[in-house]
């Protein structure tokens, strides 16, 4: 992934939320203390699982008049601090306008993928729970695709997540949001069609053949 020091040597620091709006689409990174820092890079196991999540909230949404978006969806959580969700569920009703490039409404929903890399663990467990809580999103889930495990959190009265449900398999009920289950079992058996890691069998005698001859 292209770093962020290229798309920060165009603006001053810190950087404010309109200037990060701006970017071009192709600028990756999301906007902390007034800094671009680099996004996740994804995997195949991670953009699999972040297309069926946008694909199910999506077909909730166009139902009931939502909205949902993917990636490259941006939120102004505060001044100096912007976010970009794996995808993005808005109600019925959310004042958007098709020309903005950032939105200052909390949606109702945000989903995060983890990735291998502990530093991205930290940033969806700590760092975004934390940022999302004070934007004001309702439910923040968090999928876990090696583990196989959906996490949801919902945000309390006194500003904070508690972990609302958890589940590995099943349907999993989105409180609050009527109607709106994940297949879990589903969402893993489209996992499974991914091949794993070990090489091809074509590659591995390659591999141990030593190049004799």
């Amino acid at each position: 992934m292209v770093a962020a020091g290229a798309a920060e040597a165009l603006f001053p620091t810190p950087m404010t939320l309109d200037q990060w709006a701006d970017l071009d689409e192709d600028e990756p990174g999301e906007l902390v203390d007034g800094r671009l820092v680099e996004e996740e890079v994804p995997t195949h196991l991670h953009e699999l699982v972040v297309g069926w999540f946008h694909a199910m909230l999506r077909a909730w949404a166009l139902a009931r008049g939502g909205f949902a978006f993917g990636s490259e969806h941006k939120l102004g959580i505060a001044p100096g601090r912007g976010r970009k969700p794996d995808v993005t569920l808005y109600a019925p009703g959310a004042p958007l306008r098709r020309r903005d490039s950032l939105s200052r409404t909390p949606p109702v929903l945000v989903v995060e993928v983890l990735s291998r890399s502990p530093r991205d663990v930290r940033r969806d467990r700590v760092d975004k729970l934390d940022d999302y809580a004070r934007f004001g999103v309702r439910i923040y889930c968090l999928v876990d695709p090696e583990v196989q495990l959906v996490e949801l959190y919902e945000l309390g009265p006194d500003g904070r997540y508690a972990r609302a449900r958890a589940a590995a398999e099943g349907k999993l009920v989105v409180p609050g949001l009527e109607g709106l289950e994940l297949d879990l079992d589903a969402l893993w058996a489209e996992v499974e069609r991914l091949p794993g890691d070990e090489a091809p069998a074509g590659e591995a005698e390659d591999a141990g053949d030593g190049g004799g001859g």
